[in-house]
């Protein structure tokens, strides 16, 4: 059958003239935006700057922002695709309840919010409140974070709040709370260009914060030297100066070494650790206990590279040490941030031009959402939510008496083990996606099958929102205003571009519409806008550690960003913390920890030899629920792999692109071998962003850092096989 011809003026009207109608310049814009949006990358913490170009109420493109100082307009292959998730076809338009037989089907916003607010009302009636958790995540806004805290504790009623942050920076915050008593990066990004050596601990830079590596590159360019601590040859490792491919989980050991060789070579500042630090000594002897043969023993690392690397860091001018989830993503993750932070105050090299010591935050938010209140412990300000002055202030902010705010809860994998114990029956989760980012999922899939109840609130169907008897719709980076903390430390303007589509609702509504429903609307009622919403955070932070009082809308975009602690509105912010060299604890001196090597939880066997160890890709974003939905990101890695050296493949007789299957005491995974001269040989490495049976914390184990309660994710024994390819 003859198709009927479509005439040239449809073709025109629909897709614009042919070239050779156009004017000379090329083809009439048709999708010219009706505006551009000045906001925020939101795929991690670097928060780098971006216009989006809006449309008809759609994000249909992005123009570079090369007037935001942090990157002047460079985006990684994240940044600039995260424009395409938002006319996805899985986008949430209506909330929904798992019918039995039928699966999800839409349901109004009424019955949405009556049966997730019978259901926690009946669950707590029963059990009490605390039987009620709520998990939250660390892509959200300041403002979000800020009410989701409020919201657990004073409309909830509960202690049981957590964060996924709880996955990625609580070791650093630790840390850095322990040595300093304030949990920020020290110093802001561009100290690292003036640096003589940059030391990178466990930080993938080129895959998880491409942005940073411009900085290095430009003080590699000023002649700069590069060290490395990582059990793979990462993109910015291919370069380095010196190479350290520590075996996963022993980072304390190798860092202990390189402090022995700074002691034994003189190369301490003596004065600025007598006038300006304590604990020197109990360090000192510490470091001492551990020989260097027994660093290079248990690290894998030659001696003479541990004395190269103690020498390269001892002898220069200034420099900069930066770490990230490789260090961090450990049982001992706070051991081994100190240990870094021990190599910085050893040589005195911290509070001035090119010297200084950065925690690279991974997820969006990850920065100012560890900081105002959505964690099991802590109150706006980086205040702590067992010190009784603390919670004083937060009353007399709130309005509510000591005994209407709760204590301390759990953290996240605690909640996940008192809910497969049958503890906590109810969960609210936001934006947080246990069923992939837990270790050993198989644990975490048998917990939420036991709920009495489950509401997800989110913008995708993500893999644990499976789980849920009601999914609520809730809005994308770009559909409500607010703030956000880089990594650097500086508070920027997240800009509303377009409505939440669909009956879809802004998340800042759904949480404020369940706090009036559960008869606690007078803490709460007199948020109008997000800024509403800042300016109490504002009050509530002020004389805490992260102290945003100073901080208004108007100065963040007057000022393109400005960085905390900002006590006072006629306050510059603070850029690079310590110059003074008073430090945020009470003797005002940043305080050395020792650390004695303590064994990783798993060591290899003859039935598990073999180190597992994981994380990114640049083209994916954590659980994957966000990058796995842009298809270009997709196509530059479609789906995990399993990194692993020739030595060892030769040894179980895999070649490239044959199937493995991968076991540990928790679960297995079938993937492609990628064989690469890249890995150590007693190491294999997998990414993380995939669910189901692809999913790399199939084979994590569950064992926290005992002050973090951080996962030991990057180090769990396991087995190999060769397999046929699965069907």
């Amino acid at each position: 059958m003859a198709k009927t011809p479509v005439s040239v003026e449809k073709l025109i009207e629909e897709f614009g003239p042919h070239p050779a109608h156009t004017p000379p310049g090329g083809w009439v814009g048709r999708d010219e935006p009706d505006k551009l949006v000045k906001t925020h990358c939101c795929f991690c913490g670097m928060q780098c700057g971006i216009q989006l170009k809006v449309k008809k109420d759609q994000v249909i493109g992005f123009e570079p922002w090369e007037e935001f100082p942090f990157n002047r307009g460079k985006l990684c292959p994240k940044g600039v695709k995260r424009y395409l998730q938002g006319s996805h076809p899985d986008r949430l338009l209506s909330p929904m309840k798992n019918v039995q037989g039928q699966g999800f089907v839409p349901i109004s916003w009424e019955e949405a919010f009556s049966t997730t607010i019978n259901a926690i009302q009946e669950v707590q009636a029963k059990y009490g409140n605390d039987s009620v958790a709520f998990l939250s995540g660390v892509s959200l806004t300041n403002e979000k974070s800020y009410l989701i805290g409020k919201f657990a504790r004073l409309a909830l009623q509960t202690a049981n709040l957590d964060y996924n942050g709880r996955l990625c920076m609580v070791s650093a915050g630790a840390g850095n709370k322990k040595a300093f008593g304030l949990d920020r990066a020290s110093n802001y990004w561009e100290d690292i260009v003036h640096a003589e050596v940059i030391l990178l601990a466990g930080t993938n830079v080129a895959e998880c914060s491409p942005i940073t590596t411009d900085y290095i590159w430009r003080a590699r360019d000023r002649g700069a030297k590069l060290i490395v601590i990582d059990p793979r040859v990462t993109p910015i490792a291919r370069t380095c100066d010196l190479h350290l491919p520590v075996l996963p989980g022993t980072d304390s050991a190798l860092l202990l070494g390189i402090l022995r060789v700074l002691i034994e070579e003189g190369l301490t500042n003596e004065a600025f650790i007598a006038e300006h630090t304590s604990g020197w000594e109990d360090t000192k002897a510490a470091a001492l206990a551990l020989s260097l043969e027994d660093a290079s023993r248990i690290s894998g690392i030659k001696v003479e590279d541990i004395v190269r690397a103690g020498k390269m860091w001892g002898e220069a001018k200034t420099s900069f040490l930066m770490h990230a989830r490789g260090i961090e993503h450990s049982s001992k993750g706070v051991d081994n941030v100190v240990s870094c932070i021990n190599l910085v105050l050893a040589t005195g090299r911290i509070g001035r031009k090119g010297c200084g010591y950065g925690t690279i935050t991974g997820q969006g938010n990850g920065q100012g959402g560890r900081e105002h209140g959505h964690k099991c412990d802590q109150l706006p300000g980086n205040r702590d939510i067992s010190n009784p002055a603390h919670r004083e202030y937060t009353c007399s902010v709130w309005g509510c008496t000591d005994e209407e705010l709760p204590g301390k809860g759990h953290t996240a994998p605690e909640i996940m083990e008192m809910i497969h114990a049958g503890e906590i029956k109810a969960l609210v989760s936001i934006c947080f996606n246990p069923l992939v980012s837990l270790p050993d999922s198989n644990f975490t899939r048998e917990a939420l099958e036991k709920l009495e109840h489950y509401t997800a609130i989110d913008f995708f169907l993500n893999e644990t929102a499976h789980h849920a008897d009601i999914v609520m719709a809730g809005s994308l980076h770009e559909e409500e205003e607010g703030t956000s903390t880089s990594a650097e430390g500086r508070v920027i303007r997240i800009k509303k571009a377009v409505n939440p589509p669909g009956n879809a609702k802004a998340d800042t509504e759904i949480i404020l519409e369940m706090a009036r429903r559960l008869g606690r609307g007078k803490f709460f009622d007199h948020f109008k806008t997000s800024e509403d919403i800042f300016n109490e955070l504002r009050v509530a932070s002020k004389g805490g550690t992260a102290d945003y009082y100073g901080i208004t809308y108007q100065r963040v975009e007057d000022e393109l960003g400005v960085f905390w602690p900002c006590p006072e509105i006629g306050h510059p912010g603070t850029p690079r913390l310590w110059e003074d060299l008073k430090f945020k604890t009470p003797d005002q001196k940043a305080h050395f920890n020792a650390v004695t090597y303590r064994p990783p939880m798993e060591e290899p066997d003859t039935e598990y030899p073999i180190v597992l160890t994981t994380g990114r890709v640049v083209s994916h974003y954590l659980s994957g629920t966000q990058t796995r939905r842009i298809g270009s990101l997709v196509d530059m890695c479609p789906d995990p792999y399993v990194e692993i050296h020739p030595t060892l493949a030769t040894e179980y007789g895999i070649t490239d692109k044959d199937w493995i299957r991968v076991s540990s005491r928790r679960g297995d995974v079938v993937l492609q071998a990628k064989v690469v001269t890249t890995i150590r040989p007693d190491t294999i490495f997998i990414p993380y962003h995939w669910p189901g049976k692809k999913a790399a914390n199939n084979l994590t184990i569950r064992f926290y850092d005992p002050i973090s309660g951080i996962p030991e994710y990057k180090r769990a024994c396991v087995q190999i096989e060769k397999v046929v390819e699965p069907r």
